[in-house]
């Protein structure tokens, strides 16, 4: 009979509690040598001794193996139940990925699967995922992860990008803008927002902050081009940017209805000035990026919202609704 040396008897042995136990799952010394011969094949020798010491060895070292026993004489369970991911952190984090437009199909199933070998192979069958993959709003660009991957590396080496940048026309076909030319970024934060994946950088050539679409990035380069970095509030400039839309900051004061605060907190968090104007309404004052982007997202709300100020985007809101009702003459 073949014999399985010790190193790889323990290896193996913690790939099976690994795998094939969890909470729910136990094996006991028998079904133990069996998956030893699934392996290995039927004439393997498998020491019982040898066995309990391994396990013995696996505690020692501190990988967890739980040993469960009922009643004097009954058999001994034995499973691995400390996982570093509880299931439901799993199923939020495959929910998330499958939700993430910026994330190919192709790479979607491969995270799933991955994803899935963090926990058992009967557990990983609760893992099965609810939310359907939609392929028709999910990138189809297969160098997003290279992209995020020297985006990365430049900001934490503070050196400066080169990529090219596109958009899809009326004909679905993807162009480049700027006929093709090379946009050269100091990069200072990436940020998923929207279901999407931005770069956040300073555009040399503008000399002003601007954000890009992973998705859309083509070619990215990290130069020997290094910059100092300044620091910048990624999270006041994701709040102030409504729907990713450039702009302008201006101080902004809207007058909502009062059955939209739960959703303004969401939009504003639990810190942004609200004051009571009457019983039916509540005034909201912040800063934000004056943009047709704002402009459409305040028409969102209809009559529930009007904007008192700044007079810059009364005028748009005024002129979007004029545009409105010409179409719907």
């Amino acid at each position: 009979m073949e014999r399985v040396n010790n190193k790889e008897r323990l290896l193996k042995l913690m790939k099976i509690l690994r795998e094939q136990t969890d909470e729910e799952n136990e094996l006991t010394f028998e079904e133990l040598m069996y998956h030893f011969k699934l392996a290995y094949g039927a004439d393997i020798k498998v020491n019982k001794n040898s066995l309990k010491d391994d396990i013995d060895h696996l505690i020692q070292s501190g990988f967890d193996v739980t040993i469960n026993q009922e009643k004097e004489g009954l058999p001994k369970y034995y499973s691995h139940q400390y996982r570093l991911f509880e299931l439901y952190e799993l199923r939020i984090l495959i929910d998330a990925v499958v939700s993430a437009r910026f994330i190919s199909v192709h790479e979607t199933k491969s995270l799933i699967r991955k994803i899935k070998k963090l926990t058992s192979i009967h557990q990983a069958k609760l893992l099965q995922n609810e939310i359907l993959i939609d392929s028709s709003v999910k990138s189809e660009s297969p160098m997003v992860r290279l992209a995020i991957h020297s985006i990365h590396q430049a900001i934490s080496e503070k050196k400066v990008i080169t990529f090219q940048y596109g958009r899809y026309n009326v004909d679905k076909q993807f162009t480049l803008s700027r006929n093709g030319g090379k946009y050269y970024v100091k990069p200072l934060a990436l940020t998923w927002t929207n279901d999407f994946y931005y770069l956040i950088a300073f555009f040399m050539e503008a000399e002003e902050i601007r954000h890009y679409r992973i998705d859309r990035l083509r070619n990215v380069e990290v130069t020997e081009g290094t910059f100092s970095y300044a620091p910048f509030d990624v999270s006041k400039y994701v709040q102030s940017t409504f729907h990713m839309f450039a702009g302008s900051e201006e101080w902004i004061k809207i007058r909502f209805k009062n059955e939209l605060i739960n959703v303004m907190l969401d939009n504003f968090g639990k810190e942004v000035d609200i004051k009571k104007e009457d019983d039916d309404h509540f005034l909201l004052t912040t800063k934000a990026r004056d943009s047709e982007g704002l402009a459409s997202w305040i028409l969102n709300w209809g009559s529930q919202a009007k904007v008192i100020s700044p007079p810059s985007l009364v005028e748009k809101i005024k002129n979007e609704i004029a545009r409105m009702q010409e179409v719907y003459k």
